[in-house]
């Protein structure tokens, strides 16, 4: 879950795992709190830990890189993909998918082709990434972590 202090939060565990199994997930988060500190005021050092989890039981990030290809299959020309994410992780995988349909396909430099004989690519990006204002997340503050990018499917000209 991209937690920086992962290693000293492993080894906090293992180490209380000696002495008896955490049973509750207020032991857990405790045990976090004492090995690390928040960098982000006003949220709880062991946020980042459960989110990791929540992730890894969930399979949320394999899942993402499953539904985006299929999203492509039922999406319309000219229809518009959009996709909040609010991980980097998951926005990562979103921005490159994006970022890979939205240019033709990579051939070797010494083929005997065209820039016109290449497939098109199938989406176009539209604008850039697009982050929660400070009204919308003084309303709401779980949209602090949320990145929108949305993408069009391009028409395919028939010949």
């Amino acid at each position: 879950g991209e937690e920086r202090f992962a290693f000293q939060i492993a080894k906090k565990i293992v180490a209380a795992r000696g002495n008896r199994p955490l049973a509750t997930t207020g032991e857990l988060a405790a045990l976090v709190r004492a090995s690390v500190w928040s960098r982000e005021p006003g949220q709880d050092a062991a946020t980042r830990t459960f989110q990791a989890v929540r992730i890894h039981i969930n399979q949320e990030l394999e899942q993402l890189a499953l539904v985006l290809p299929q999203a492509m299959t039922v999406l319309r020309q000219g229809g518009r993909l959009v996709v909040i994410s609010f991980h980097s992780l998951e926005d990562r995988i979103v921005k490159h998918f994006l970022r890979d349909q939205a240019v033709p396909d990579r051939l070797p430099k010494k083929l005997p082709l065209r820039a016109a004989d290449l497939p098109p690519p199938t989406l176009r990006l539209v604008g850039a990434a697009c982050r929660a204002s400070a009204d919308e997340i003084a309303a709401n503050p779980r949209a602090r972590s949320a990145i929108m990018r949305v993408a069009e499917k391009l028409v395919r000209k028939v010949a």
